[in-house]
């Protein structure tokens, strides 16, 4: 049943934030609500609704405790969590309540802001089609196979869209928290156009390339949450300030373990500091005790480390970086990918879409050919 339109409801504390957003929405064609708390969203919510935008902090009943009474309702309306101020653990904690995405405000990009309420929007539809599959199911038995395969396929794609969310949700936090710092601004970035270019290089199979991308993307997401502000400092760094910097590859694995799908992922992103000879970190493993992937991740995390202008030191050139890669080779990094590495580089051309889906079936439709 096709509606003719969609009907958002949002919760903020702030009358001039209700109003602004209301605006917006209504200029992009959607019917609005407001309501001041997370009260009067229990109190007006029903199965009309599209999408939900909630405010973080709100009195009495704040965006999170909200979010879980939403649940408990069962209406499986998707929610943007609206905020002024984001941090990792809020993307943790919103992830693990079933959250969206992050609106941040004030909302200055209009175009982003309408791609992320269609793309909610989009969602609803999925959830509200999975419930017309099973209505049909119930009435007309006749077609209950012909039925239950679209079913199946529906909720693949239901479960694909959740697992990309995710990825899009925590990946656009750490990329605004890591673009405020000029010496790390594009690290992560690049570090995923030098892990894929390496793993086609290597002619790893497609699944494998999907983990790698996914490793790397966040690889530092650890840092996100521990204090790093010496790393700006000009000069070395003292030993108290190693030990910090060396818990990021922990974290971070810790920040990705309740995400069940990424089980690989979080094996790579412990282990991106480890070297060949076990003297790296967390855990001194040895060559054997790695995978491939992380062999690959830990090169091309080194060589863009060495190549990254920093405020203590100078860049080093590619040919400079290359140079040390052989150097270490069988030491530090795996002497077959060094070798792949340097090969590959020399004729590297930047891509900007290395995070999509779309990006990898482009490039293998392209090597198939």
């Amino acid at each position: 049943m096709k509606k003719s339109s969609t009907k958002i409801l949002i919760a903020d504390d702030d009358a001039m934030v209700r109003m602004t957003v209301s605006k917006i929405l209504e200029m992009f064609g959607h019917l609005v609500d407001t309501t001041s708390d997370g009260k009067g969203v229990i109190d007006i919510v029903d199965d009309s609704y599209d999408v939900i935008i909630l405010d973080i902090n709100m009195p009495d009943m704040d965006g999170f405790e909200t979010m879980s009474r939403l649940n408990d309702l069962g209406f499986d309306i998707p929610v943007l969590f609206l905020t002024g101020a984001g941090s990792m653990d809020y993307a943790v904690k919103a992830i693990n309540l079933g959250a969206y995405d992050f609106l941040t405000k004030p909302i200055e990009d209009l175009d982003i802001f309408n791609v992320k309420i269609r793309r909610a929007i989009e969602k609803r539809m999925y959830v509200l089609k999975e419930r017309q599959y099973k209505s049909s199911l119930e009435d007309d038995i006749e077609v209950k196979a012909l039925q239950l395969e679209e079913q199946n396929k529906l909720l693949l794609t239901y479960s694909n869209s959740l697992e990309n969310a995710t990825v899009q949700l925590m990946s656009s936090l750490q990329n605004a928290m890591e673009e405020k710092d000029y010496y790390t601004a594009g690290h992560t970035m690049r570090v995923t156009e030098y892990a894929l270019m390496l793993g086609m290089a290597m002619e790893l199979e497609e699944n494998e390339i999907r983990i790698l991308r996914r490793a790397a993307q966040f690889h530092d997401i650890g840092k996100l949450v521990i204090d790093l502000s010496c790393i700006q400092k000009p000069g070395k760094l003292t030993d108290e300030e190693w030990v910090l910097i060396r818990k990021h590859p922990t974290v971070g694995a810790n920040i990705i373990q309740p995400l069940g799908f990424m089980e690989k992922e979080q094996f790579i992103i412990r282990h991106h500091h480890e070297r060949m000879d076990g003297k790296g970190y967390p855990d001194g493993l040895v060559d054997e005790q790695l995978d491939d992937l992380t062999k690959i991740l830990i090169v091309v995390d080194s060589y863009d480390a060495m190549t990254s202008r920093r405020n203590y030191r100078k860049n080093m050139s590619m040919e400079q970086a290359l140079v040390e890669l052989y150097n270490c080779s069988g030491t530090q990094f795996e002497p077959n990918t060094v070798e792949f590495f340097a090969r590959s580089i020399v004729d590297f051309t930047p891509t900007k879409s290395v995070f999509s889906e779309e990006y990898l079936e482009n490039v293998y439709k392209s090597n198939s050919k």
